[in-house]
């Protein structure tokens, strides 16, 4: 045998070795790496320290807990190995010791796909380390404040279970850091509390406000009676609460938020989830004792299980910040209002610092952003892994791509098992956009990874990655917004599933109700099954009550 090809043979046996080698080993053994998107998901929950002005926490749906120390030019995450939730409701810093940071879990944003939360979580070393301290049973977790003076005592609004009734729902207020806990105010199982607010210079003087709320696979219900929602203030720490009720609305009521304003602690605003224009923003000159209404403009107020937020400029009480759908900016107390235009909408949250109101960080479905000129310029989304993705596909190229429908975010998406050029810089990432819309999946075709199926709230869509552009064709209804589910023929959910034959890529299934098939790229459509669900006609109705209706797919159900 020829020295070459004895070598030829014996790199040949290597490469075996190795190769069982590889397929040997356990699967423990193998780390997750992060590949992307690093366009930032959806994010409930922001802090900041006033000392410290670089620095942030942004609390995510799905991605946990991050740390900013400049300004949001990079994140950390800080919550990993110690959080049992990835959904964020609350997050609060002791200004006096911004080591001390309280997290509450559990977003407050109730959709049908809402994780539900796990408690209080506690770090004494600026978010090194936590601690879980209790409250796992509570549920969703809407606001979180520390008494200004006293770290050790801090209140939880506690919504309750998103799904179900339980009698963990409250206000609740610990005096030792989380070592035990009280509950200072309850309503009922059905009935919890999506807000807590102290009064800037009393700290005995709170507000608190009930929610009656629950998620059910055909419907959200939001609100109820005057009895079973509205404002509880306490001028005694929570020892004992009264409702104020003089000026709001007196039928059905929903969520509420309440802002407080240091720069004059006798005004409260209250923005109400309430039926047609007795809905909008409420305020008091009194410290909470009576109400007006000053606005029921439709945007602050849309879709108000998912949002309702209100904030109010630290040094000036006539400035108030509204995020819902819009994030809109009032200069006269609510009276008329104007728009700000973050890089995302969706808006949820906001935190202003008291030594300088033009320096804020927002949150919205795409991120978290900051700004330093009161809304004029935002840091950018694109450097935070805190995407929720509907479903994970891959391609058959190699190196392979990932796709997936990311939640809120326009489009679907692909991005490289592997950075396509070695000058990435890391945190940054690859993505490209490959049609559709914000909701999923996206299903790479099998040998012509070019060619990409998606769904968007019944429309079935095939993009061309070569050219970036998208065919759409649709089974049943244009676009399921708006419809009564017990008025279309084909029921596809806001994520139908997508699936293409592994024995013939040409065949590519799409669910309703029912199975269709199509052998040319959607052109043309078969309906090969009966209706595999066990339908349920009561059930196909109008989501939403019986405040706000809410049409948008995802409680379609018998899907």
């Amino acid at each position: 045998m020829s020295f070459p090809r004895l070598t030829t043979v014996l790199l040949l046996c290597l490469s075996l070795l190795a190769a069982d080698y590889l397929l040997a080993q356990p699967l423990n053994t193998f780390r997750y790496r992060t590949v992307g998107p690093y366009r930032g998901g959806r994010v409930t929950a922001v802090a900041g320290i006033a000392a410290e002005p670089g620095t942030f926490y942004l609390g995510a749906t799905g991605g946990g807990v991050w740390k900013t120390t400049d300004f949001g030019t990079t994140w950390q995450n800080v919550s990993d190995g110690y959080f049992a939730t990835p959904s964020i409701g609350a997050i609060a810093v002791a200004q006096h010791d911004p080591n001390i940071v309280y997290v509450g879990t559990g977003s407050d944003g109730l959709r049908s796909n809402v994780i539900v939360g796990n408690g209080v979580y506690k770090s004494i070393d600026g978010g090194v380390s936590w601690t879980h301290i209790g409250l796992e049973n509570v549920g969703q977790i809407g606001a979180l404040i520390i008494h200004p003076d006293n770290h050790n005592i801090v209140y939880v609004a506690a919504i309750g279970n998103p799904f179900t009734p339980n009698p963990e729902r409250g206000i609740y207020k610990t005096t030792n850091g989380g070592k035990t806990w009280e509950k200072v105010l309850y309503h009922s199982e059905a009935v919890g509390f999506s807000d807590v607010e102290m009064l800037p210079g009393n700290p005995d003087i709170l507000f608190a406000t009930a929610w009656k709320a629950q998620r059910l696979p055909w419907t959200i219900i939001s609100g109820g009676t005057p009895d079973e929602g509205g404002i509880y203030k306490s001028v005694d720490a929570g020892a004992s609460w009264e409702k104020v009720s003089t000026g709001l609305p007196h039928d059905l009521i929903g969520k509420i938020d309440v802002a407080v304003c240091p720069a004059d602690s006798r005004i409260v605003y209250a923005l109400v989830e309430a039926p047609d224009t007795e809905g909008g923003l409420y305020k008091s000159v009194d410290q909470g004792q009576t109400f007006q209404q000053v606005s029921s403009h439709d945007g602050i107020r849309t879709r108000p299980f998912y949002y309702t937020n209100i904030r109010v400029d630290p040094m000036n009480p006539d400035v108030i910040y509204a995020l819902a759908t819009g994030y809109f900016k009032s200069t006269d107390g609510g009276r008329s209002w104007g728009r700000l235009n973050p890089p995302h909408g969706d808006n949820h949250d906001m935190w202003i610092n008291p030594n300088d109101p033009d320096l804020f960080i927002q949150a919205n479905d795409g991120g978290a952003n900051v700004t330093h000129n009161g809304g004029m310029s935002w840091s950018t989304q694109f450097n935070q892994p805190t995407a929720e993705l509907y479903q994970v596909e891959v391609d058959d190229q190699y190196p392979y791509w990932l796709y997936a429908g990311q939640q809120d975010n326009y489009t679907t998406i692909a991005v490289p098992s592997l950075a396509p050029d070695a000058r990435q810089v890391d945190g940054t990432g690859w993505i490209i956009n490959t049609g559709g819309c914000e909701t999923g999946p996206a299903v790479p075709k099998p040998g012509n990874h070019h060619i990409v199926y998606s769904n968007c709230k019944g429309r079935f869509g095939v993009f061309d990655k070569r050219t970036g552009t998208e065919q759409a064709y649709y089974v049943g209804a244009a676009n399921m917004y708006g419809h009564n589910p017990a008025d279309l023929r084909y029921r596809f959910q806001r994520v139908s599933p997508i699936h293409v034959s592994p024995h013939d890529p040409d065949v590519v299934y799409h669910c309703s109700q029912y199975v269709h098939r199509t052998t040319d790229d959607g052109q043309t459509w078969e309906t090969i099954s009966p209706d595999l669900t066990a339908f349920e006609a009561d059930k196909q109705v109008i989501s939403g009550s019986p405040i706000t209706r809410d049409i948008t797919g995802e409680e379609f159900y018998s899907t």
